[in-house]
């Protein structure tokens, strides 16, 4: 089941698909982001002109930019986690 994950200001991402989620601070990291931006044109940026204070790696290969914490959006996603989890969502019938 798809669990969509608030990145801030509205914008959201399919959890299901989410590899990582860290700090744009590093130097690896802002390669990353170049690259996405750059030669593959896989970078999303989600920040409405804020600071970029996290970047979210997608299985598909997609670079998210965010203007939330890592820690913020990692909070978001366990919440969503233990909610599925509460539920039954995603366990086989």
């Amino acid at each position: 089941m798809n669990s969509l994950i608030n990145i801030g200001f509205g914008n959201m991402v399919n959890g299901d698909r989410v590899m990582a989620i860290v700090s744009p601070e590093s130097a690896p990291i802002k390669r990353i982001m170049q690259d996405a931006r750059e030669k593959d044109g896989m970078l999303v940026d989600a920040t409405y002109g804020r600071r970029t204070r996290s970047v979210i790696i997608m299985d598909s290969g997609h670079v998210v930019c965010s203007p939330l914490q890592p820690e913020t959006i990692s909070h978001r996603f366990v919440n969503l986690t233990i909610v599925n989890d509460a539920r039954g969502v995603g366990e086989d019938d």
